[in-house]
């Protein structure tokens, strides 16, 4: 019978350097469920399962390793090895053969757990009946135990990204039903880590699932579509945080937020704006605040407006104007005031993948010729957006597409004297595109793009185009260039 060693290699093996142990004969009696087994949920073995094996025994080899208890910690095979110990509890008095089992004794991962269940998660994840809730969770404890060089196999090996750990604990944040659903859908753990970020926002799961799906009909293994919707929901996580804050606000300052009344419900309130004291002086928060009917309800940007609950029985007037009916135009013009605010918002939010984007074409080994011509273009001309950037003499999105750590701080000196020859295209790219970032900064520029605007946005949506679809202007920007285009333009 194998025994249990208890030596720790002092250098981690890698997976190819590994030699299939022998397969040994084991008392199913000996064998636990070992501590880094992948699988946490459904782990009892069914009834179809323990009929084979009370007939034939089981199969296909379990893998253990060796503790100091003398007994074998199953990290593969776990649901088998308890089939053959029912199925050998019942031996006799059935009049069957007592049979042990075979199994692969690992003793090179006694101390190596982070491998062990890497290994074991790399068995479990294609079985069927392994939760997503498992399959997250043994990522990130097999990945967090892992030395430098298995962490690095091991990601390649499961098509995870570096930051695997971190997603997969953000990701468990999300209930089994959600998690089966963005599995189905074909997140990936990165996405799936994202959905958790903004899963709040009403209408979240669908809206990303429908972007995945769009990404995935172009075929071109691009995400553009996700990383614009993710966009959007985080601006509208943000807003939300914003209208939270401006209600904490109200409370801490002991100031009723008044409430939509329902259809057909009188409601007496009325905005300062339109009220005056009992002698016709205007009211204002100042001189109002003492009043029981002081209270606010939020305009569209979350902004207190001043009202009182009661006019009426606090003693105010109805400032004497004549009374207009609500016309076709009025709903019209209200109408295009939430539109600007939506348009203003998904234009800030649309900045963080573009970026992210110019970011990527900076730092890639060879800068795409259209990116290269632009800026050389931009720099020989000297557009007025661009010389009065340059007067600005900002740095830091400069530093940030060149990758600099902390590019707050960032001293662009010491970044030219250490930049190659062949990053200098790179590093002009980078210069102008700066100054076009900071040229369409403002929320409203959707509204009155000029045609330099235009130019730096379709040259992005080409080179997104041009790289598998990895990036792709917004709803709001394609709206916003749309009269630019050559085929559209006067």
């Amino acid at each position: 019978m194998a025994t249990a060693v208890s030596t720790q290699p002092t250098e981690p093996a890698t997976h190819e350097q590994e030699v299939t142990p022998e397969i040994v004969l084991l008392d199913p009696a000996l064998v636990v469920r070992d501590e880094c087994n992948a699988r946490e949920e459904d782990t009892e073995p069914d009834e179809d399962l323990i009929n084979s094996v009370r007939e034939i025994g089981v199969e296909e080899t379990i893998s253990v390793r060796p503790r100091p208890d003398g007994t074998y910690g199953a990290f593969k095979g776990w649901r088998r090895a308890q089939a053959q110990q029912a199925a050998n509890a019942t031996a006799e008095q059935d009049g069957r053969p007592v049979r042990r089992i075979k199994a692969h004794v690992r003793e090179d991962l006694v101390g190596r757990d982070g491998w062990t269940r890497f290994l074991s998660l790399v068995e479990n994840k294609h079985r069927e009946g392994m939760s997503e809730r498992d399959i997250l969770k043994s990522q990130e404890l097999s990945l967090i135990a892992m030395s430098d060089i298995e962490r690095r196999q091991a990601t390649k090996a499961l098509g995870v990204g570096r930051n695997a750990v971190k997603q997969a604990k953000a990701a468990q944040k999300l209930d089994d039903a959600t998690l089966r659903r963005a599995a189905a859908g074909g997140m990936d753990l990165e996405q799936t880590a994202q959905l958790a970020e903004v899963e709040n926002v009403p209408g979240a799961e669908r809206r990303l699932l429908r972007a995945l799906e769009r990404d995935h009909e172009e075929g071109n293994g691009g995400r553009g579509h996700w990383d614009q919707e993710m966009a959007l929901l985080k601006a509208e996580l943000d807003d939300a945080a914003v209208r939270a804050k401006a209600e904490e606000d109200l409370k801490a300052a002991d100031i009723p937020l008044l409430e939509r009344r329902g259809w057909g419900q009188k409601d007496p309130s009325k905005a300062l704006s339109e009220l005056t004291t009992g002698l016709g002086n205007p009211l204002t928060e100042d001189n109002h605040k003492n009043c029981p009917g002081h209270s606010a309800r939020l305009d569209d940007e979350h902004q207190p407006v001043w009202h009182c609950a009661d006019p009426a029985a606090y003693g105010h007037k109805v400032r004497p104007q004549p009374k207009k009916p609500r016309t076709q135009e009025d709903e019209h013009r209200a109408e295009e005031r939430r539109k600007v605010i939506a348009c203003n918002r998904a234009w800030k939010a649309a900045a963080g993948p573009r970026q992210d984007f110019v970011a990527r074409l900076v730092r890639q080994k060879t800068l795409p010729d259209a990116a290269r011509v632009f800026a050389q273009e931009i720099v020989l001309t000297v557009p007025y957006f661009y010389s009065s950037w340059t007067g600005r003499h900002e740095t830091e999105t400069v530093a940030r597409f060149l990758g600099v750590k902390e590019p707050e701080n960032a001293d662009l000196t010491e970044t030219a004297v250490q930049l190659p020859k062949a990053r200098v295209v790179n590093a002009l790219f980078a210069h102008v595109a700066a100054a076009c970032e900071y040229d369409i900064r403002e929320p409203n520029t959707w509204s009155h793009l000029n045609v330099p605007q235009a130019r730096y946005l379709l040259l992005l949506e080409e080179l997104g185009q041009d790289d598998n679809g990895s990036y792709r202007l917004s709803e709001v920007e394609d709206q916003a260039v749309a009269r630019h285009r050559p085929d559209t333009a006067a």
